[in-house]
């Protein structure tokens, strides 16, 4: 679940690692395994809904999720001179809210939804209470079929969840402009739960002076438990060390 690994060197920095709607850290951690070999401690939370039951992530609101990741922000702050936010997917769109209103020293944000798909969000506000749950019938969206079976998470997905992560999207799509941190944007090319053509819209609205791309051709969403899982590792590892 939640993990907090000690950084291998000297370097006074730290990693906030936020996971994806309906996962947990498992999804992360292969990230924060590469980001410590940099001497960057790594920290992965567990957002408030998660690790318990669809239900009770039915009832967490984007507030509560902006919340945690603040407060866990704040305190590697008090402890580190650098701070960097990595995220996936929700915890992307989190990481991109964080950094509108804070001043983390860099950012890597991996298949992140900028904004889901018509009519989806749209009909979100009415059809949770219609269809509260939808299941997962062919579970995560990874490629690599051994990966996708071990995948742990929620079977089913809390409409009232996807609308208040559609009201998120909304926040920061307008805030976009205002970070300034250096980002490093990742997508898998196979994506099919957020648009690929996301990580180019990000990357354009980004207030960034320093901003790169990077697409993953041999992947799903989760890319970080994907085929591409350890080329994205390093890759986002080599860019928080460049960061230092």
């Amino acid at each position: 679940m939640p993990f907090d690994l000690p950084g291998q060197g000297d370097a006074d920095a730290a990693a906030l690692c936020v996971h994806g709607l309906t996962g947990t850290p498992y999804e992360i951690r292969p990230l924060a395994l590469a980001i410590v070999g940099r001497g960057i401690r790594a920290r992965g939370l567990l957002l408030p809904g998660h690790g318990t039951s669809p239900e009770e992530l039915a009832r967490s609101t984007y507030s509560d999720w902006v919340d945690a990741v603040g407060e866990e922000y704040r305190a590697l702050r008090a402890q580190h001179n650098r701070v960097f936010v990595v995220g996936l997917s929700l915890g992307g769109v989190l990481s991109l809210d964080l950094a509108i209103r804070e001043r983390p020293d860099a950012i890597a944000v991996v298949g992140t939804p900028l904004r889901l798909g018509t009519p989806i969000r749209q009909l979100v506000p009415l059809a949770k209470y219609l269809m509260p749950m939808l299941e997962k019938r062919e579970g995560s969206d990874i490629r690599d079929p051994e990966a996708r079976a071990r995948h742990p998470g929620y079977p089913r997905m809390p409409l009232a969840s996807v609308h208040e992560l559609v009201r998120l999207q909304r926040r920061v799509v307008a805030g976009l402009g205002r970070i300034r941190a250096p980002a490093l944007v990742a997508h898998g090319a196979h994506d099919r739960t957020a648009d690929p053509r996301d990580a180019e819209r990000i990357l354009q609205g980004l207030g960034s002076a320093r901003k790169e791309r990077q697409v993953y051709p041999d992947s799903g969403h989760v890319v970080p438990v994907d085929y591409d899982g350890e080329r994205l590792s390093v890759a986002i590892a080599d860019f928080l060390a460049g960061c230092l």
